[in-house]
């Protein structure tokens, strides 16, 4: 399998529940190996790692859009 990483920023007044809620979607995803907020230093940030080979990035970045029409890629 290969992996890649995605960050996406999600809005800033985005509440916890929600973010915890984006995450335990996110990796319930076939092809999502991990999804988890950096809590601490960046809250809004969204770290995605991921199968490109089971779906793309922009598959993901529209999944998170459904809670945060706001959200964008990040690149790395």
């Amino acid at each position: 399998m290969k992996t890649a990483d995605m960050m996406i920023y999600v809005h800033p007044d985005l509440d916890a529940t929600k973010r915890m809620d984006m995450e335990r979607s996110l990796a319930g995803r076939i092809g999502v190996d991990c999804a988890e907020f950096e809590h601490r230093p960046h809250p809004h940030a969204l770290m995605v790692k991921y199968d490109p080979d089971s779906i793309k990035g922009m598959d993901i970045l529209q999944m998170v859009r459904k809670l945060d029409p706001a959200a964008s890629m990040v690149g790395m």
